[in-house]
């Protein structure tokens, strides 16, 4: 496509985003009427700056869409890469504390007092007692 004919599309969009921010700010008011108008100007500006070129470019090209989708696969690769190395890490701190490398992390911890769902009711509050019946009827503790 030309850059005549994208900046023409641009212009034309952002006049149709300009006129209905006007009927937008008589409507709703001077603040629904500017985020509207800034949302309006954003075709035009990347007409300008060539941002506009760029997609127009991406959506017609199949290299740039192969690049897109290794960029995709780098992405995938790596977040792959990261739940491996956490699986290992786990592996490795379960097998030595089964080798006898001392208690697990939970078993090291004091015993805290349960929170009010749970744990003992208090005899003070019997309203935070019917809750925690209520709660525990529903199968939640």
């Amino acid at each position: 496509m030309s850059d005549e004919a994208i900046f023409a599309i641009s212009l034309g969009v952002t006049l149709i985003g300009l006129v209905t921010s006007w009927g937008v700010y008589r409507r709703r008011g001077a603040a629904s009427g500017m985020r509207g108008a800034a949302l309006s100007l954003i075709p035009l500006a990347a007409a300008m700056t060539g941002v506009t070129e760029f997609f127009v470019d991406l959506a017609f090209s199949p290299v740039k869409w192969a690049g897109v989708a290794l960029s995709g696969l780098a992405v995938l690769l790596y977040l792959t890469s990261g739940a491996m190395l956490s699986r290992r890490a786990a592996a490795a701190d379960g097998g030595k504390a089964a080798a006898g490398g001392g208690e697990p992390k939970a078993a090291k911890r004091s015993a805290k007092p349960k929170g009010a769902v749970g744990g003992a009711t208090p005899a003070g509050d019997p309203e935070l007692a019917e809750i925690e019946q209520i709660l525990r009827n529903r199968g939640i503790s």
